[in-house]
């Protein structure tokens, strides 16, 4: 789980008897009510890249999303809080940069180019394997997560194998897979590094710093990749533009700056949680917005991730 600043590595606690033991921290409404918007919004937005890649390249629109929702938060904060709010130290911008890169780049980045051939309800479940990763990543930290964590990602797991048994044979091909497994790789390193290295103090700085740079690098790499070319920015469809903007407004700027709150507010295993409920929100969108079929494995694999989260949520409470 996400550690207090203050507290030591993992491990040198017992070389420390005399320091308390750092308070645990509080679950608040805040907190649920940030991680309500990011279950909500990000389950939304995979439908929202879906929309935005049929006319949009994948790469030049993921940038300009993020530089846009970037420099719109950095803005806010100014006005809100002063242009002292947004300062950091060198080591701090390299932190925000490099998490920037994870999330922004590689996590959300590599997902919206698989999304030019994986179907989004797809994707959105393959991206429920963050909480493995996390799994992976704690313990390779020095951190013992408790069966709680462990039995609520099996669990979400096995929910997830049941949602998308009636897919193995569908449309993507293995190479969008593995972007959308990669992608999520990415987010976990992303999210996992951003506990742990010097960032802003400012959550919302931090956030605006990231997506400025991950939304530079990718807008760079489409341009690398050729994506300008033949682009007629008078045949973009209006649902692309109005994806586009609905993912710079609410998906970028709400939600991921409820998400970088999340990551120094919540224990990373209850911030985690957004992977295994996303996919049933894009399920369920599917089903009221677009007539998809809500099929018994729909219904009961949905049930059983519901089941995992409800564990690990309780598991944050008690680390």
């Amino acid at each position: 789980m996400t550690e207090p600043a203050a507290d030591p590595a993992p491990g040198t606690r017992a070389a420390l008897p005399a320091a308390p033991p750092a308070p645990a921290r509080r679950i608040t409404g805040a907190v649920w009510a940030a991680l309500g918007i990011v279950y909500v919004v990000w389950g939304s937005t995979y439908l929202g890249i879906r929309v935005v890649v049929e006319t949009l390249p994948p790469f030049l629109s993921a940038g300009a999303r993020f530089v846009v929702a970037g420099l719109l938060l950095a803005g806010i904060v100014a006005l809100r809080q002063g242009p002292a709010a947004l300062r950091v130290t060198r080591r701090q911008l390299g932190s925000a940069v490099l998490v920037g890169l994870l999330l922004v780049l590689g996590g959300n980045g590599l997902v919206v180019l698989a999304e030019t051939s994986v179907p989004s309800g797809l994707a959105a479940l393959l991206v429920a394997v963050v909480p493995v990763w996390v799994v992976v990543l704690r313990t390779a930290a020095g951190e013992r997560p408790g069966p709680g964590a462990i039995g609520g990602v099996l669990l979400g797991l096995a929910g997830l194998g049941v949602l998308t048994l009636p897919d193995l044979t569908g449309e993507a091909g293995i190479g969008g897979v593995l972007l959308v497994v990669a992608g999520a790789l990415s987010w976990s390193v992303g999210s996992f590094s951003s506990a742990r290295l010097p960032m802003p103090a400012n959550p919302f700085a931090a956030s605006a710093y990231e997506m400025i740079a991950g939304g530079l690098a990718g807008a760079a790499l489409g341009l690398f990749r050729g994506e300008h070319h033949g682009l007629d920015l008078a045949e973009v469809s209006t649902r692309s533009w109005t994806a586009l903007a609905y993912l710079v407004v609410f998906g970028s700027l709400i939600a991921f700056t409820a998400y970088a709150w999340l990551l120094q507010a919540a224990p990373l295993s209850l911030v985690a949680t957004y992977a295994y409920v996303n996919p049933v929100v894009a399920v369920a969108l599917g089903a009221l917005l677009l007539n998809e079929a809500l099929t018994w494995p729909v219904v009961l694999g949905g049930a059983i991730v519901v089941a995992g989260v409800c564990l690990i949520v309780s598991t944050g409470r008690r680390e």
